[in-house]
This record gives C-alpha cells, sequence and structure tokens, in this order.
C-alpha cells in the first residue's frame, strides 16, 4: 500500500526477503558505529530477512544521546534501491535518517555540517513494513554507505534491531601483479657498492 509519498512505500514485503540479500555483501568485521552502548553491536541489525523480528541482538545508543553514525563498508561496489528500517518501541525507532557514500572518514562534527546524499523522515515501523527508496542515480557505485540517525522519536536513546538493503552487488576485480624477473642476470647490471669506491678519484 502506498502512501503517496515519493521516497518510501508502506507494502508486504513477505516473500521478498532475497530482494535485501545485500547484508551477505558487507565487511560485517569492518562495520563500525559512533555512540554504540556496547562496541561492535552495529554490525547486529545486519541479519536475514526472515530473522529480521528477532529482538535478541540489537544496536542501540547511548543513555541520554540517541544519535548513531553507522559505517558500513562492501566487499564490492553496490547500487542500492532501497532501505528498511525496524527500530525500538517507547520511543526508541530513529526518526531520520541521513546517508552519505563512499567516505569512511565521517564521524559527528564533519555530517553536522555535511549535506547527505539523501535523507528520510522515518515512520515507526517494527515489522519492516516501509522501505524506503533511494534516489538510484546517485547510488550507483557504492562501495562504502554511512547511514546517520541524528535523532529518535523520544530523543533520550535510539534502538535499531534490523536495517535491509537491497540493490545490486558488483565484485571488486582484482588487478595482476606482473613481476618482470631475469632469466641472466648480468654483472654489469647489478653495480656494486665497491665498483662505485673504485671509480672515484682521490685528490
Amino acid at each position: 500500500m502506498s502512501c503517496g509519498c515519493q521516497d518510501h512505500n508502506h507494502s508486504d514485503l513477505e516473500g521478498r526477503g532475497e530482494e535485501f540479500s545485500l547484508f551477505q555483501k558487507i565487511a560485517t568485521e569492518r562495520v563500525t558505529c559512533f555512540n554504540e552502548s556496547v562496541s561492535g553491536s552495529g554490525k547486529n541489525v545486519f541479519k536475514p530477512f526472515d530473522q529480521r523480528h528477532d529482538k535478541v541482538k540489537y544496536l542501540e545508543s547511548n543513555e541520554d544521546d540517541a544519535e548513531l553514525l553507522l559505517h558500513i563498508p562492501f566487499d564490492g561496489i553496490v547500487k542500492l534501491k532501497s532501505i528498511v528500517v525496524i527500530g525500538g518501541e517507547d520511543g526508541m525507532h530513529p526518526n531520520k535518517m541521513k546517508a552519505y557514500i563512499n567516505r569512511d572518514d565521517l564521524d559527528f562534527s564533519i555530517v553536522s555540517d555535511l549535506k547527505p546524499v539523501q535523507e528520510w523522515d522515518l515512520h515507526e515501523d517494527y515489522k519492516g513494513e516501509v522501505e524506503y527508496t533511494t534516489r538510484m542515480a546517485k547510488f550507483i557505485n557504492v562501495s562504502h554507505l554511512t547511514l546517520h540517525f541524528p535523532s529518535s522519536f523520544s530523543n533520550d536513546k535510539s534502538r535499531i534491531y534490523y536495517i535491509g538493503l537491497k540493490g545490486d552487488f558488483t565484485q571488486m576485480k582484482r588487478q595482476a601483479v606482473i613481476a618482470v624477473y631475469e632469466s641472466r642476470p648480468q654483472a654489469s647490471d647489478h653495480q656494486q657498492p665497491s665498483d662505485n669506491l673504485a671509480s672515484r678519484s682521490i685528490n
């Protein structure tokens, strides 16, 4: 069901879990998050679609500070089409989301003055029914995605259970390193330090 908004759709995503498989292409060991209450918990929000309602693992901000800044590196190149966010109850659901691409240097001081590639007003979505679409032309060559959640509906704390990413993935090509070896090294090509000393004139 559409509500007439251009940047998101309310829809039944059941049976479409394979569309949100980009979590498999995230370099999870390099995921980082600013202001997470538990170190390393940023990666908890990336899970299979059929586990999106799991409430055991989640990402939560520190007390009295709802802001989160999540760095998401990929193992290749992504064309990002849409995002799903399942947040916490009791006002802990983020109410805004800003996206930046290919910037692994961002922190809170930088994003406060930096215009995002796109931003959304979020709805309190506890089931994963709201799909936030991207302006796809701006998200076609993404190797690093940063999501900034500046506040929650309560503004005291943010909690996120699931972030689903839909799009296309292209594996990065590794360039072959070609080494050239001499089949028969020539002595004249390998001058020794002593050769230089012997050639110097003594005044």
